[in-house]
């Protein structure tokens, strides 16, 4: 796997290549130090797998870098690791195609776990973006609406709740007893319902729409 950390922090970038080499075994690092640099080296190594980006770069706006990778090299994955913490930047960072966004407040645990999912296909957002704890962002909410109302199946809801917290495809196969082609059809149908077309976004459309989704942490038949 191959790894670019962009961050004008020297310290932040050795911190965080610590932390990948220790959960990634044999992880081919590379570092820059602002965008242009990064760019170059995306062009470069096209076999890139994922890009930590912070926001506060010089000669450029992290967000317009992060929007202008996304536009370039769409399979390359960009997760956002920054000192900011606002909502509406939190916001904007997902609907540009981060797969993640990390506060530098982070814990290292967090930041492990947070790597870790996103490694492995899923998506993390701060627990403080959706308002809610980190093991309660899917649970049924007393007046919220249900998911048939907008035209989703039980299976779907069931599918959407995992999502929510931050599942990859695998696992949600693994816990539904569903085959893979199934999910992802099933995940696509969920994205046109809530017209939608990223999982981030749709982590997003369900706090808008209120949805009371089923509880992912018990499995469900």
């Amino acid at each position: 796997m191959k790894v670019l950390i962009v961050d004008d922090h020297a310290l932040v970038r050795d911190a965080l290549a610590r932390v990948l080499s220790a959960i990634v075994p044999g992880v081919v690092l590379r570092e820059a130090a602002e965008p242009a640099s990064a760019f170059e080296i995306v062009e470069r190594e096209i076999d890139l797998d994922l890009i930590l980006l912070d926001l506060a770069l010089p000669g450029m706006h992290g967000l317009t870098a992060l929007k202008s990778l996304r536009e370039k090299h769409p399979a390359v994955s960009v997760v956002v690791v920054s000192a900011s913490t606002d909502r509406e930047i939190v916001k904007r960072a997902l609907d540009y195609g981060a797969m993640g966004y990390i506060p530098k407040s982070s814990s290292n645990e967090v930041l492990k776990t947070a790597l870790q999912l996103v490694l492995a296909g899923g998506v993390y957002i701060p627990p403080e973006m959706l308002g809610r704890g980190a093991d309660t962002l899917a649970e049924p909410r007393l007046g919220a609406r249900a998911p048939a109302e907008i035209g989703l199946t039980e299976r779907q809801a069931q599918i959407l709740a995992r999502i929510m917290r931050g599942e990859p495809n695998k696992v949600i196969c693994r816990e539904l007893e569903l085959a893979e082609s199934t999910v992802k059809n099933q995940i696509t149908a969920i994205l046109k319902t809530l017209s939608v077309t990223s999982r981030t976004q749709a982590v997003l459309a369900v706090e808008k729409l209120g949805l009371a989704l089923p509880d992912a942490r018990r499995k469900e038949r």
